[in-house]
């Protein structure tokens, strides 16, 4: 499978800030990479200059096998652009918003229309076609934003905090939509402050701080890297609870916390639940509950870059 997307040691610097200190990133075509790190990190910096809008200072990228720099003119006419915050003009309708945007393309006035029913359709807003975008609700304005980006048909999407204040219902419409896009091949850069959102959509992950790449991997493959779960024991009754912590503690490989009377602990024995269930068992405890699980993508998160995960806050 080839690269849509492949930047080599990129550098961009603001003044005495250096946003971005050697990136490398490939995008296979038809895939999803989800750009994860901490505010400031340089994820948005990465999308203006691969999107064009930043020239940088050093290094060398690629889009639809175009440069960025020399071929600028070229890269724009296959690139769509999905920003933090929805960009449509709230004095327009809908519609009217969508064939600006084709008129602006070069397409002819009735291609337009038809380019722009088509969309409002498509991401079921043509109930509201007619309505100004400044009554829209912020999922409707963030679903009429990514049409936008979508009027040229484009084969590269960028989508740069694409659910940021959106409810849980509309953050699961937006992936929909973007699963949809991927199924007809289009190729996606995705960041995000939401770590579900990565473990969901991304095919593959690039985490970094401070300008650098600092993992790249699947999804699991980058859980696998902290080297340990987390069991996780609730008593069937809370007189129990006590023995199980110290049971939970012969089998941790870390802090064991019983917060909420479920006692949770992490573990890097592959055979901690089985030695764990025998020593249950040997006791006579009985337990409602009882599971082991991978790390969230939060704890590889806090494991790469030494904090937590922000929660929705624009980098």
């Amino acid at each position: 499978m080839t690269n849509a997307i492949v930047a080599e040691g990129l550098v961009q610097r603001f003044g005495d800030t250096t946003a971005l200190a050697g990136v490398d990133l490939a995008v296979r075509t038809g895939t999803v990479l989800g750009l994860l790190g901490p505010n400031g990190a340089g994820k948005t910096t990465a999308v203006r200059v691969l999107a064009t809008l930043l020239r940088p200072d050093q290094g060398h990228a690629t889009v639809g096998g175009y440069d960025v720099v020399r071929e600028a003119h070229q890269v724009r006419r296959l690139i769509g652009l999905t920003g933090q915050y929805a960009s449509v003009d709230e004095t327009l309708t809908g519609a009217e918003n969508l064939i600006l945007i084709g008129r602006l393309l070069g397409l002819p006035r009735r291609d337009a229309k038809a380019r722009a029913r088509e969309l409002l359709a498509e991401f079921r807003l043509d109930d509201a076609a007619d309505r100004a975008a400044g009554k829209f609700s912020g999922g409707m304005r963030r679903r009429l934003d990514l049409a936008a980006s979508l009027v040229g048909r484009p084969r590269l999407l960028f989508l740069d905090e694409p659910t940021t204040g959106l409810d849980p219902r509309s953050r699961n419409e937006m992936w929909d939509i973007v699963r949809g896009l991927v199924a007809d091949g289009v190729t996606v850069l995705l960041t995000t402050q939401y770590l579900d959102e990565a473990d969901q959509l991304a095919d593959e992950i690039v985490v970094i701080d401070h300008g650098r790449v600092v993992a790249t991997g699947t999804s699991d493959q980058l859980k696998a890297r902290t080297g340990r779960q987390t069991v996780t024991v609730r008593p069937s009754a809370e007189a129990d609870l006590d023995m199980i912590v110290a049971l939970v503690r012969l089998v941790a490989a870390g802090p064991v916390d019983a917060t909420g009377g479920v006692v949770t602990a992490p573990v890097t024995d592959p055979g901690a639940l089985a030695h764990l269930v025998r020593r249950l068992d040997d006791g006579g405890l009985a337990v409602a509950e009882l599971a082991l699980r991978s790390p969230s993508l939060d704890e590889v998160f806090l494991s790469l870059t030494g904090r937590p995960a922000p929660e929705g806050v624009p980098a």
